[in-house]
């Protein structure tokens, strides 16, 4: 099975049924196959014992050891791509990489929403060299606890999902671009198989 895997994601099998599967699910909910605006995020997760060290960091921040999952989905919440570094890469430090990917598969997207870490230098940059849009949705002062942001619930909404799923707790994967497949199929499996028609 490990050798299907391998071989289908190399040939990009798993990307092209997730984005012929994310235009069919789309035009069923009686909106544009191709999306116009996106929201970026990223999540920290700890690590197997057999994951090498190499593609492997410390988040300070969320006190994790383990790798990052940046990923940028529609605003139906369907996954775009997915991308992983070590914990310990910031997300300002990402940024470039994320939005550089997201412009060479998703040229029609003009705005992004996302974290106020991807603000200032990242947004500059993408505006100046990707002729992009970045928006930033902040937590409200002095807030605590969980609170739904507007823009931002939706990419919350699909990392949580992610965490259904248990092998996803967890990253075991010894290679980031097994991972990336894992969790492409996974999304995969998540995307409705009856949508509703949602005008937003």
């Amino acid at each position: 099975m490990f050798g299907f895997l391998s071989r289908w994601r190399a040939a990009g099998v798993f990307n092209l049924v997730r984005g012929q599967l994310r235009r069919r699910v789309r035009r069923a909910m009686g909106t544009s196959p191709h999306p116009v605006a996106a929201a970026i995020d990223s999540q920290s997760v700890k690590v197997a014992a057999t994951v090498p060290r190499s593609t492997s960091g410390y988040d300070p921040g969320k006190k994790i050891p383990g790798r990052k999952r940046h990923i940028a989905v529609g605003m139906k919440g369907l996954l775009l791509f997915v991308m992983l570094t070590p914990a310990s890469t910031h997300d300002a430090v990402a940024a470039q990489k994320v939005l550089f990917r997201l412009r060479l598969m998703h040229p029609q997207i003009a705005v992004v929403w996302a974290d106020s870490v991807y603000g200032g230098t990242p947004a500059d940059w993408a505006k100046s060299f990707l002729n992009r849009t970045v928006k930033t949705v902040s937590r409200p002062e002095g807030a605590k606890g969980f609170v739904l942001l507007p823009r931002r619930w939706v990419i919350g909404r699909s990392l949580a999902w992610w965490l259904h799923a248990r092998r996803n707790v967890r990253d075991h994967e010894t290679r980031p671009e097994h991972s990336e497949a894992m969790l492409t199929l996974v999304a995969i499996t998540l995307m409705p198989r009856r949508p509703t028609r949602r005008t937003a």
